[in-house]
């Protein structure tokens, strides 16, 4: 027997019970986080504020909670209260202990399950208290009840003391109060402002009549948002399209219930090309659809035809509408609430119930042909907007014959103007997509040749956000594009064959930079989003300005403080020989060393890398930038003008 099959055997026998580790209480929660709220980032660090908080909404869609009020305080803990029934504070018989403290220190305790105290909930089901109390550095909860103001406080999970009676009160309702455990979220405890209210606000449209408000104590003038609304998700619809223009004025409501699953649909379709499709599962945002989502397309195409035969609006010899072709400029929210949801797909985000889809149909066709046929205008509007989708659905598709035929989209047939990199490894190659062809050369120049490849664009790309996917694959720089990148586009659309995993816009510090730049980002958000969301779109970042002294030269970045930057180097220069300021304004005012140096060496190179963190948000944005609407961006325009000071015209 050789040493080592020896040590492998010596092992083996010391593998007994005293080595399998029991994690007593809260401890397994704290040993992997990860399993209970996804990550340790700023993504599980918000996480904690939605299981307190739906622990509130729980109470609310039960019927007791009417206000539920969001803080980050000045030390950056969170409060979260509501005014729902308080968590109750009798002795639980199992535990011997107060259900308050069992429902916070103990796994799988709550009225979440079957026949306890609640119908439907969102949430971790019965383990969000217990697992924010384990990953919190302290927690304390404040019960009104019985005219009582309850206490408990907690230590990283561990009771500091018994639940006591702290004072009198005619009020109901819960407070908890928590600092997160830095020991825990080491990459950051300082919650954001924005990404909590935008939550907030989402879970005001979900919940019909719900006030929920947030506030920030950290700046020196106190910021708080209230949010209510009678409409629910009808308003929630009417937010989404405020900056566009729709074909018909109130979005169409649909409400029911059966096998005690409760369904609504709010709808309404503006005169764009998008389709913007959200789907809730008790509140939970449902990213990957699921059932509910699937039933809600299947009953909207199936009655918007039936609809167009009945009211001969469409001849017999034509084909029917596509789902794509109906879902053309609608926006939609599908809010389900579920006794028992489950969930799948990758991030568990995707309603997996057989029963959803049945319920979904069947209530939103009987509302929806019912809507069809007491607004036989708004009717007409929908099927001829659906078939106008259709014609240009099917020249889009000859326009892709007739470039397949051509072989543009081939591997083998990549654009003329493209110079290719020598390496096959996606992860490695990256695609610099640079304005003008002066620019092009210096970057075919200076990038290195085994990973980097340069597809130089002529002037501005057409606006995808006022074209039809027709007038889009006509489009040469476009179709250039997609065929450089390997992913096809549209419904044919696999991120999974894109030939670069780096795809840099590189284009001018200048107005027309920045105007080709959105024209960029635009298209990639439309109609090839998940390169975005994968993390591949990088945005350059060449020097503002270059100091020349002698051989040497100096680089400056842009920022907020490039010019305090400028004014403290130029400070620190000897007088002679005397330095000399370049202010970079173009990419071509660089020769191909230059630009290597400064904004394609990846050992020195500044780039940004674009995210979507709030797809609505972008949504807005995207459509308020670059839709027909002038008016909100007018606005926009005069309400941010005061923070531009250099620019290049």
């Amino acid at each position: 027997m050789t040493e080592e099959e020896k040590n492998l055997l010596e092992r083996a026998q010391e593998y007994d019970a005293s080595q399998i580790q029991v994690l007593e209480g809260l401890e397994a929660v704290r040993k992997r986080p990860g399993m209970y709220i996804g990550s340790t980032s700023t993504e599980g660090l918000h996480h904690l504020v939605w299981e307190i908080v739906d622990n509130s909404i729980d109470e609310a869609l039960a019927g007791f909670a009417k206000h539920i009020h969001v803080v980050i305080e000045e030390d950056n803990s969170i409060t979260v209260s509501d005014d729902g029934r308080g968590i109750p504070v009798d002795i639980q018989a199992k535990t011997g202990r107060p259900a308050l403290e069992t429902v916070y220190t103990i796994l799988h305790a709550g009225g979440k399950f079957g026949g306890g105290g609640y119908k439907v909930s969102g949430g971790l089901h019965g383990v969000g208290a217990s697992v924010v109390n384990a990953l919190s550095l302290s927690l304390d909860v404040r019960v009104f009840k019985n005219g009582k103001v309850y206490f408990q406080e907690y230590r990283r999970g561990a009771v500091v003391d018994d639940l006591k009676v702290i004072g009198e009160t005619e009020q109901h309702g819960t407070t908890v109060h928590f600092i997160p455990d830095p020991e825990i979220f080491t990459e950051s405890t300082v919650f954001n402002f924005d990404k909590l209210a935008t939550r907030v606000r989402e879970l005001a449209f979900l919940n019909r009549g719900l006030k929920i408000s947030i506030e920030d104590k950290r700046e020196e003038k106190t910021v708080l948002r209230e949010y209510h609304y009678e409409g629910g998700i009808k308003s929630y619809v009417e937010h989404l399209n405020h900056n566009k223009a729709v074909i018909f004025d109130d979005p169409v409501y649909v409400e029911g219930e059966q096998q005690d699953i409760t369904v609504e649909v709010a709808m309404q379709y503006t005169d764009g090309y998008h389709t913007n499709i959200l789907s809730f599962a008790n509140n939970i945002h449902t990213y990957e659809g699921g059932t509910h989502e699937f039933g809600f397309k299947t009953a909207l195409t199936r009655v918007i035809n039936d609809y167009a035969r009945k009211q001969k609006i469409m001849k017999d010899n034509d084909e029917n509408l596509s789902g794509e072709d109906v879902r053309e400029g609608l926006t939609a929210v599908i809010s389900i609430k579920h006794p028992e949801p489950q969930f799948e797909g990758q991030t568990k985000t995707k309603l997996g119930n057989s029963e959803v889809r049945t319920v979904t149909d069947r209530l939103f066709s009987e509302n929806f042909n019912k809507f069809l046929m007491e607004n036989p205008s708004v009717g007409r509007r929908i099927v001829e907007k659906g078939m106008l989708a259709a014609k240009a659905r099917l020249a889009a598709k000859r326009a892709r014959e007739v470039t397949r035929r051509k072989g543009a989209l081939e591997i083998s047939n990549l654009p003329g103007k493209l110079a290719d990199c020598s390496s096959n490894d996606p992860e490695r190659c990256e695609l610099f997509i640079v304005e003008g062809d002066s620019a092009g050369g210096s970057a075919k120049q200076g990038r290195n040749r085994e990973f980097q490849a340069i597809l130089p664009i002529r002037g501005k790309i057409l606006n995808v956000e006022k074209a039809s996917m027709d007038k889009i694959l006509a489009n040469e720089e476009i179709r250039s594009l997609f065929t450089a990148m390997g992913t096809g586009f549209g419904a044919d659309f696999d991120v999974s064959k894109a030939r670069y995993h780096k795809l840099v816009i590189m284009t001018d510090a200048d107005v027309d930079g920045a105007h080709i730049r959105t024209l960029l980002l635009t298209l990639f958000y439309r109609y090839m989003r998940p390169i975005v969301e994968a993390g591949y779109v990088y945005i350059a970042q060449p020097p503002l300005y270059g100091i020349k002294q002698g051989k040497n030269i100096t680089y400056i970045q842009p920022g907020k403080k490039a010019e305090e930057e400028l004014a403290q180097k130029m400070s620190e220069l000897p007088a002679s020989p005397k330095p000399n300021v370049q202010r970079y304004k173009g990419l071509g005012e660089m020769d191909d060393h230059q630009l290597w140096e400064t904004t394609m060496d990846p050992e020195n190179r500044l780039m940004l890398r674009v995210s979507v963190e709030d797809a609505i948000e972008a949504d807005q944005v995207f459509e308020m930038l670059m839709g027909d609407r002038v008016e909100p961006r007018r606005a926009f325009i005069e309400e941010n003008a005061h923070y531009v000071k250099n620019l290049d015209i």
